[in-house]
């Protein structure tokens, strides 16, 4: 859980803002991902999601998502600040390259038929193009793939990108991010600067 927890607060402060205008906060299961973590969450449990735990700035549960059992959600707040501002999903890990492209390629599917193409989608590895999935998977292992798609809408951006991580084995993240609530973060990394 701690590897999880480090990765969420890693992203959650390393994420751009873009410049569109948006007049209401970008939803998730239909919550608008604003306020608090604690009525966040409740409302997550409502949804049939566990609380696993909380750390910092992250708190994590457990649940299906989008078709996919025993997904870990992970609920970012604003630094120093009780404002849910991503909401991030690691869907169940793979230990093989074709189920976690075909995870990934059923996701970005479902995306796109909801939200538009993407604006932005990488599918390479950094050298070659493996031939078989076992020579894929190690050159995810080694952090020489880039699959990822970038959808924005009007009130945020969705993320979508296969991970791996050497204890879980590979993964697909999807992420969130609302439009105000990540101004206010990039604001707060502006003074830092």
């Amino acid at each position: 859980m701690k590897k999880i927890f480090l990765k969420f607060l890693a992203v959650a402060l390393s994420f751009t803002a873009f410049a569109q205008t948006a007049s209401e906060h970008l939803t998730f299961k239909g919550v608008p991902i604003d306020g608090n973590r604690k009525t966040f969450v409740y409302n997550m449990q409502q949804k049939g999601f566990t609380l696993l735990g909380t750390q910092e700035d992250v708190t994590l549960l457990s649940g299906d998502f989008a078709g996919y059992k025993n997904c870990t959600l992970g609920v970012t707040t604003l630094k120093n600040k009780d404002v849910v501002s991503t909401i991030g999903v690691i869907f169940p890990p793979c230990k093989d390259w074709a189920t976690v492209e075909n995870n990934y390629l059923n996701l970005k599917n479902m995306l796109s038929e909801k939200y538009g193409e993407p604006v932005r989608s990488v599918e390479e590895f950094q050298n070659r193009t493996p031939q078989d999935d076992n020579a894929k998977y190690h050159e995810l292992s080694m952090n020489r793939c880039n699959y990822a798609s970038l959808f924005e809408v009007t009130n945020g951006s969705i993320e979508l990108f296969i991970a791996h991580e050497t204890l879980t084995g590979a993964y697909v993240l999807l992420r969130y991010i609302d439009k105000i609530n990540g101004d206010v973060v990039r604001e707060t990394a502006m003074d830092d600067l």
